[in-house]
């Protein structure tokens, strides 16, 4: 079995040492290193090249922030998971803008760790479920604080809405965690209830009901 190589980066030992004991009951992951700052899990990140970095975003001297730009750049860069005590806005954008593949908060189930590190190793993002709800109302284009209309519910809100930023069945099911399929059939609800058949006439519903501002000359998004 070819096994995942985590590296571990926290000012908190004991932090670590959870991770590590979670990590280790699944034999497809290896931890092999700790480090607690960011200097120091740079120079091992070069030194082990690992293939996952889970990484606490506050740290003393070099931040989470600074370090995934920088282990980004390396000549293996590692996929970069974030872990912070907090999910909410802006954190999860500002280190999945800068490079990370993933972002745990530390209230996150024990079984989302394991299965964040084989997502992100496979090329998946991975955003976990206490965090994925808030990330994607925060970056609906012009999200109304009400849904759309009053016949969708809020997770058929929420497609509508990334569906018309452009994302597809796939990165929509990886942020709210379901699967691509799930994703289809509730968009083929979507468009029962809004009426339309095509992705400009879906389009077009959202700019009425003021999910996509008139002046972004956006056109048809690519619905799959």
């Amino acid at each position: 079995m070819i096994q995942t190589r985590v590296l571990l980066i926290d000012d908190q030992q004991l932090i670590r040492a959870g991770v590590r004991r979670i990590l280790g009951e699944c034999d497809a992951i290896e931890v092999v290193g700790e480090a607690p700052t960011g200097e120091e899990g740079l120079v091992l990140a070069k030194k082990l090249e690992p293939d996952v970095v889970l990484m606490d975003i506050h740290m003393p001297g070099m931040g989470g922030l600074e370090a995934t730009r920088r282990l980004r750049m390396l000549d293996h860069p590692p996929a970069v998971i974030a872990l912070s005590v907090s999910g909410q806005e802006p954190y999860p954008s500002h280190l999945l803008a800068a490079g990370a593949e993933g972002y745990l908060s530390k209230d996150c189930a024990s079984d989302e760790v394991v299965e964040a590190v084989l997502a992100v190793r496979a090329g998946r993002r991975y955003i976990s479920r206490d965090v994925a709800k808030d990330y994607a109302l925060t970056h609906a284009v012009g999200a109304p604080t009400g849904g759309p209309t009053p016949s969708l519910s809020s997770r058929e809100t929420e497609i509508l809405t990334l569906t018309c930023q452009g994302r597809n069945a796939k990165d929509i099911g990886n942020l709210l965690q379901i699967s691509p399929g799930t994703v289809r059939t509730y968009r083929h609800r979507i468009y029962e209830k809004l009426g339309v058949r095509t992705p400009v006439e879906l389009l077009r519903e959202a700019w009425n009901h003021g999910l996509i501002p008139d002046e972004s000359g956006a056109e048809s998004p690519p619905v799959r």
